[in-house]
C-alpha cells in the first residue's frame, strides 16, 4: 500500500512519499486488522472516542499471526484524557518498560487525535527542530582551508615570499592584497555556494505522516515534537525514536544502531522486564531514528528528537552518507584520515570534474616550477633580484588564479537552477553527468502521466460496461456523467436501481480491498456519502492513499458504497490482510459479519494475477480476454476485483494465502485511466531531438503500456521491431548474452519488476551507454544505485528509493528530467567555455614570457614584456568577471539537437585542447610582436637597464612596450569571452535562431548582461591603470601610451580575423562543434 496525501490545489492526487508493502513473501503470515482502523481521519470531539485498536503478536512461533487487543484511551469533552495509574516517567530509555498507553500519557496526547498544530509549534519551539547537532551545516573551517590551501593559492604566497625576499615591497604588497583578496572573495562565494547546496538538498529531506488535528497530515522530519503519532511503512526511515503503538508484521533494518545485519522484528504489544540497561536490539517495542523499515507497517508516538535520540547521542547521523573504509589498528586509521586530510586539502575528494581540475591545477603549480627552473636556468642560476622577479613572473602567468571561484560559483548557479526546474541535486557528480546521458529509464504512472487516476470504466458480467465521463474533479464522487452500455445512468431513477444492484458486489469489493481514505477537508467525521442520499454540500474533497486506491473509493462513494459507510453499522469487521506483494501482484482482505459469523473475501489484482486463482473454465478465460485487451487497448490500467466466501470454521484456514486467494468468483473489471501529461510528448520529441532514447519501465499490462507509450512518442508503430515492446517476463528470460545480441534494446517493458530495472542498467552498461533511472519503491533502490544518475520520486517516493537516488523529482514529472539534462548540458558547456577563456590567457602569457627570455638588457638580464602585478591584474581582474559571465551563460539555441557527450572524456575534449593552443599561441605571438614594435620599432631596441626593478631614465621604451603589450592582452581576452561563446560559430551569428537580422550580434552580445558589462568594464578600467600617474610606473612598471594604441587595435584585428577563419574552417569540414551548423543555420532562418 502505498500512502499518499492528496490536497485539491491543482484537482488531482498529490502522493506523498510513503511506499507500502510490496515485499511480504506469499507464506508470510497475514495481518490480523484491527477494527475501527485509527487512520480515519474525521473525528468528532464532542463524541465519545472508542477504544484504540492496537496489535498483539502472539510471536512464540513464526508462524503466529497478529490478533487485536484493545487498550481503552477515552477522551472527556475538554480533550483530557484518562489512563490507567501507571505512567511512563519521561526517560527515553525506559519507553520500551512501560505500555503505549502510559507513554502517551506522560506526553499528554491521544493517539487517536494526536497533537493540535498549536501544541506541536509550542514544543517544537521549546525542544528545537529534530535535527543531530551539527548535520546540515557548513563548516566554516573547511570552506576557509579549501581557499588556503589549493595549489593556485599556494603559488602566489610563494611569488609573495621572493617579492619580499628581493626587497619589491610593493609587488609584495600587491600581491599579498590579492592573496587576500582572493581567499575573501572565495570563502565568501564558496561559502554561500555551500549554503544554497544544503538548502536545497533540504527540499528532498524525509517527511513524516503524523496524526495532526484528529486527521493525517505530512510534515517534514525535522518538524516533529515529542507526542507526535507517526505511522511508518515499508520503505521509510524511521524519523525519531518512537515508542510502538501498533504494528503489523513490522521488520526494522538496524544495522546502524546494533550492527546486526538482518533486520530485527518489531512487537507493538510488548512490553519489556527491566529498564534502561535493556540493550537497544533487545527492545522490540521501540523503533529508533535513522533506522529503516524493511517489512509492515506501524504506528508509534515520538518519544525522543534530534540529540535525545540514540544516534543523537553519538552524533552519528549516517544517513546518506559514504562509509569509509577502515583499518583495524591505530597507526592505520592515523593515516587513513591523514591520507583523506592531504586529498581533501589538494582538491582531490570530490565530484570527477572537480578532481580532475584539482589534479589540472596541481598539474600547472608543477609547471610554474618548471618554467621558474627554465628561467633560472636561461640565467645560468644566477639568482639575483631581477632573474627571481622574471621566475616569479612566468609562475604567476601560468596559474589561473580564479579558476576555483568560478568554478564554485558556476555550480552553485546550475544547482539553483535545476531547483528551480524540479530537481533537487543530492550527490554533485549526477550534475556533471546528467548533460551525457543517452538513454532515459521512466516509470509511467505520475511521471510520464498525470497521477489523476479515475476509474473510468466498470464491466460486470451480467451488467456490461459502466462508463464515467467528463469528470473534472477525480475525488468528488458526484463529478462526472455515469452511463451504463452508453445510455445515460440516473442514480435516483427507480427504473436503474436493479442496474445499481447487480454493480454492488465489485463496488462493495473496491471499497473494503482498499486503505485509501476521501473526505471533505472541513466536514465532521460524517464525510462520506450515504447511499440514500447523493447530495453533498459544496466543500473541498480531500483524500489519504495510493492514487489508484483512491479512484477505487471514489468509484464505491459515486453509488454510496464507501468503506466508512459499509463498516459503519458495525457488522462488518476487519478480519485478515494478505499485503500487495510485487512478486504477485495483487492483494486480498477479509471481513467478518459478526451477526452471522460467515467472512468475506475480497481481493483484487493485475489481470494475468487474479485470472489464475478464479474458479472460472478456460472457456470462460478465453472469453474474458477480449473485453481484457479492449480496456487494456484503451491505454486502461486493468484491475480484476474477485471475492468469495466462507464459513466461521474456515475462518483459521484464512492465514494460508494460498486458501485465501482460491477459488474466487469474478465480480468484474475495472479499467483506471491516468492520462499522459500534456508536456510529456513534447519532453520525449526533444530527447530524441537530443539524441537520447527513451523508454518505459511498467507494471502496467503491454496493451496499456503500448497505448500510452505511443501516445507520448515514445515509440512509432510504423517503426515498431519485435523487440520495442516485450512483456519483463520474456525479457527476463533472456540470457545477458541474448539481450546484448537484440539490435535495440526494448522501448517499452510492461509488468515490470525491480529486477528488470537492474537487469535493463546493466544491458545499457554493456552497451557504453549512460542511463537515467527512475524509482520510487524501496525494490528500486538497486537500480537507482547502478544507474549513472538515479533519480526518485520526490511526490510518490520512497525514502530509501530517496537515499540511493542521485536527484530527486520534487513534481514527478518527466519533462523535468527533461530539464535537468538541458540544465547539465548547458552548465558543461559554461565550464568549457570559461576554462577555455583562462587557459587562453594563461597560454598566451607563457608564450610571451618564454620567448622574450632573449631580450637582454644592458646589463645582459631578461626583460619581462609584461610585469608580474599586470600578469595578476589580468588574470584577477580581467579574467575573473570575464569566466564569470560565461559560466552564466544561458543555454545554447542547438543544445538538445546535438548527440549526447562521451563522459568518458570529460570537460578536456580534444576540441578545447586544440582551440585553446591555437588561441592562446596567436594571442602570444600577437602580445610578442606589438611588444618588439614598440621596442625595436621608434625604441630602437633600447631596453635599458634595471627596468623589472622600478622606472629609471632608461626605460620609456621598455614601460611603453609593457602598456601596449598590457592593452593587447587585455582587448584580446576581452573579445575572446565573446568568441567563446560558441566554439564553432561566427562571433556575427551567435545565436541565428534567437536574433536574426544584420543587427544581430548586437542583440547576441546584449543578451548576457553579466557578460557584457565585465567586457565594458574590462575596456574601461584598461585606460585609468595605464594612464594614472605613479600608479602605472611604480605598481604596474608601465607607462602611457598614445601611438601604440594603433598597434593594439591592429592586432585586435588580427586576433579576430584568425579566429574567425579557423571556426570558419570547422563549419567548412565539419569538424567538432562545427559539425551540422550550416545545417543548423539554414534550419533557423
Amino acid at each position: 500500500m502505498v500512502i499518499t496525501l492528496t490536497t485539491h490545489i491543482d484537482g488531482h492526487a498529490q502522493p506523498v512519499a510513503i511506499e507500502a508493502q510490496d515485499g511480504q513473501d506469499p507464506d508470510e503470515p497475514p495481518i490480523r486488522l484491527p477494527s475501527p482502523p485509527l487512520e480515519t481521519p474525521n473525528h468528532t470531539p464532542e463524541k465519545e472516542k472508542p477504544p484504540v485498536s492496537v496489535l498483539q503478536d502472539d510471536h512464540d512461533d513464526d508462524t503466529a499471526t497478529n490478533s487485536v487487543v484493545v487498550i481503552d484511551i477515552r477522551g472527556s469533552k475538554d480533550g483530557s484524557l484518562t489512563f490507567p495509574s501507571t505512567t511512563w516517567d519521561g526517560n527515553p530509555d525506559t519507553a520500551h518498560v512501560f505500555g503505549g498507553d502510559g507513554v502517551a500519557a506522560h506526553l499528554g496526547v491521544n493517539p487517536q487525535l494526536g497533537l493540535s498544530s498549536t501544541e506541536a509549534a509550542s514544543r517544537l519551539q521549546r525542544d528545537g527542530p529534530n535535527k543531530i547537532d551539527g548535520s546540515g551545516k557548513v563548516s566554516i573551517g573547511e570552506v576557509l582551508l579549501r581557499q588556503i590551501s589549493n595549489s593556485l593559492t599556494i603559488v602566489l604566497v610563494i611569488a609573495m615570499a621572493l617579492s619580499y625576499g628581493t626587497l619589491d615591497f610593493i609587488e609584495g604588497a600587491v600581491i599579498s592584497a590579492v592573496i587576500v583578496l582572493n581567499i575573501v572573495l572565495g570563502f565568501v562565494q564558496d561559502f554561500r555556494a555551500e549554503k544554497t547546496m544544503k538548502s536545497l538538498l533540504s527540499l528532498a529531506a524525509p517527511s513524516s505522516q503524523v496524526i495532526r488535528n484528529g486527521k493525517i497530515e505530512i510534515v517534514k522530519a525535522d518538524t516533529l515534537v515529542a507526542g507526535d503519532v507517526v505511522k511508518l511503512a515499508t520503505g521509510v526511515v524511521v524519523p525519531a525514536d518512537l515508542r510502538l503503538l501498533e504494528s503489523a508484521n513490522l521488520e526494522i533494518d538496524e544495522a546502524l544502531l546494533t550492527g546486526e545485519s538482518l533486520p530485527a522484528s518489531k512487537h507493538a504489544d510488548s512490553i519489556l522486564n527491566g529498564d534502561g540497561d535493556t540493550s537497544i536490539g533487545d527492545r522490540i517495542n521501540m523503533v529508533y531514528s535513522a533506522t529503516t523499515v524493511t517489512r509492515g507497517r506501524a504506528t508509534g508516538i515520538v518519544v525522543a528528537t534530534g540529540m535525545q535520540t540514540q544516534v543523537g547521542s553519538v552524533a552519528s547521523l549516517l544517513r546518506g552518507e559514504d562509509t569509509k573504509a577502515t583499518s583495524s589498528s591505530a597507526v592505520g586509521r592515523f593515516f587513513q584520515k591523514l591520507g583523506r586530510g592531504f586529498k581533501n586539502i589538494l582538491g582531490l575528494i570530490g565530484t570527477p570534474m572537480q578532481v580532475k581540475l584539482s589534479k589540472f591545477a596541481i598539474l600547472l603549480f608543477g609547471l610554474a616550477i618548471l618554467l621558474a627552473i627554465i628561467v633560472f636556468s636561461a640565467n645560468k642560476w644566477k639568482l639575483h633580484n631581477e632573474v627571481v622577479l622574471y621566475g616569479i613572473c612566468v609562475a604567476v602567468a601560468v596559474i589561473p588564479e580564479s579558476l576555483i571561484a568560478v568554478m564554485t560559483i558556476t555550480i552553485a548557479v546550475g544547482v539553483k537552477a535545476m531547483a528551480r526546474g524540479n530537481v533537487v541535486i543530492r550527490r554533485m557528480a549526477a550534475l556533471e553527468a546528467i548533460g551525457g546521458v543517452t538513454n532515459i529509464c521512466s516509470d509511467k504512472t505520475g511521471t510520464l502521466t498525470q497521477g489523476k487516476m479515475v476509474a473510468h470504466k466498470v464491466w460486470v458480467p451480467e451488467l456490461g460496461m459502466l462508463s464515467v465521463k467528463d469528470a473534472t474533479n477525480i475525488l468528488d464522487p458526484d463529478d462526472g456523467k455515469l452511463a451504463i452500455n452508453d445510455q445515460p445512468l440516473d442514480k435516483l431513477d427507480f427504473t436503474s436501481q436493479s442496474k445499481v444492484a447487480l454493480l454492488r458486489p465489485v463496488l462493495d469489493a473496491v471499497a473494503l480491498c482498499n486503505f485509501a481514505t476521501v473526505f471533505k477537508s472541513n466536514s465532521s467525521s460524517d464525510s462520506s456519502i450515504d447511499e440514500k442520499s447523493f447530495n453533498c454540500s459544496p466543500a473541498e474533497w480531500t483524500a489519504v492513499g495510493d492514487p489508484t486506491e483512491i479512484a477505487l473509493q471514489v468509484l464505491a462513494m459515486r453509488f454510496g458504497r464507501g468503506k466508512e459507510t459499509l463498516l459503519r453499522d458495525g457488522q462488518m469487521v476487519a478480519a485478515i490482510e494478505h499485503q500487495f506483494d510485487s512478486s504477485l501482484k495483487r492483494m486480498s482482505v477479509a471481513f467478518k459479519n459478526e451477526r452471522t459469523g460467515n467472512i468475506d473475501v475480497f481481493a483484487k489484482g493485475a489481470s494475468e494475477s487474479i485470472l489464475p486463482v478464479l474458479d472460472i473454465t478456460k472457456e470462460e478465460e478465453d472469453a474474458l480476454n477480449p473485453t481484457l485487451e479492449q480496456l487494456a487497448s484503451e491505454g486502461l490500467r486493468v484491475l480484476c476485483i474477485a471475492t468469495k466466501s466462507v464459513g466461521e470454521k474456515q475462518e483459521d484456514s484464512l492465514n494460508d494465502r494460498t486458501f485465501m486467494e482460491s477459488n474466487l468468483k469474478l465480480q468484474g473489471l475495472v479499467g483506471l485511466y491516468d492520462p499522459p501529461r500534456v508536456e510529456t510528448l513534447d519532453a520525449v520529441k526533444k530527447c530524441h531531438g537530443a539524441g537520447i532514447v527513451v523508454h518505459m519501465l511498467t507494471g502496467d499490462h503491454l496493451s496499456t503500456a503500448t497505448a500510452i507509450a505511443e501516445k507520448v512518442g515514445i515509440f512509432d508503430p510504423s517503426t515498431q521491431t519485435p523487440h520495442s515492446v516485450m512483456r519483463a517476463q520474456d525479457f527476463d528470460k533472456l540470457s545477458d548474452e541474448e539481450i546484448d545480441a537484440l539490435p535495440s534494446l526494448p522501448l517499452v517493458l510492461a509488468r515490470c519488476s525491480p529486477t528488470t530495472k537492474v537487469r535493463m542498467v546493466d544491458a545499457l552498461s554493456r552497451r557504453q551507454a549512460f542511463c537515467v533511472m527512475t524509482g520510487d519503491g524501496v525494490n528500486d533502490a538497486p537500480a537507482l544505485k547502478r544507474a549513472h544518475v538515479g533519480i526518485a520520486m520526490g511526490i510518490n517516493g520512497t525514502d530509501v528509493a530517496k537515499d540511493a537516488a542521485d536527484m530527486v523529482l520534487t513534481d514527478d514529472n518527466f519533462a523535468s528530467i527533461v530539464k535537468a539534462v538541458e540544465e547539465g548540458r548547458r552548465l558543461f558547456d559554461n565550464i568549457q567555455k570559461f576554462l577555455m577563456h583562462l587557459l587562453i590567457s594563461n597560454i598566451s602569457q607563457v608564450i610571451l614570457l618564454l620567448i622574450a627570455l632573449a631580450f637582454k638588457d644592458g646589463d645582459g638580464n631578461s626583460v619581462f614584456p609584461l610585469s608580474p602585478l599586470e600578469i595578476l591584474w589580468v588574470n584577477m581582474v580581467t579574467s575573473s568577471f570575464l569566466a564569470l559571465g560565461l559560466g552564466m551563460e544561458e543555454a545554447q539555441a542547438d543544445i538538445m539537437i546535438r548527440a549526447p557527450r562521451d563522459l568518458r572524456v570529460g570537460v578536456f575534449t580534444w576540441e578545447l585542447i586544440t582551440d585553446k593552443m591555437l588561441y592562446g599561441t596567436w594571442a602570444g605571438i600577437l602580445c610578442l610582436v606589438s611588444f618588439i614594435i614598440v621596442v625595436y620599432g621608434s625604441g630602437d631596441g633600447k631596453l635599458g637597464t634595471d627596468c623589472n626593478d622600478g622606472w629609471n631614465d632608461t626605460c620609456d621604451v621598455v614601460f611603453e612596450g609593457r602598456a601596449t603589450v598590457f592593452a593587447v592582452l587585455s582587448f584580446l581576452l576581452l573579445v575572446t569571452a565573446w568568441e567563446v561563446k560558441h566554439f564553432g560559430r561566427s562571433l556575427f551569428n551567435l545565436d541565428p535562431r534567437r536574433f536574426k537580422g544584420p543587427f544581430s550580434v548586437f542583440k547576441a552580445l546584449v543578451y548576457n548582461r553579466f557578460l557584457l558589462w565585465a567586457v565594458v568594464a574590462g575596456f574601461v578600467i584598461t585606460f585609468p591603470v595605464i594612464y594614472i600617474p605613479v600608479v602605472n610606473k611604480t605598481v604596474f612598471k608601465h607607462k602611457s601610451i598614445g601611438w601604440e594604441w594603433g598597434v593594439v587595435f591592429g592586432a585586435l584585428a588580427c586576433y579576430i580575423a584568425f579566429v574567425e577563419t579557423w571556426k570558419a574552417i570547422k563549419r567548412r569540414f565539419g569538424i567538432w562543434s562545427g559539425k551540422g551548423q550550416a545545417i543548423s543555420t539554414e534550419l533557423a532562418v
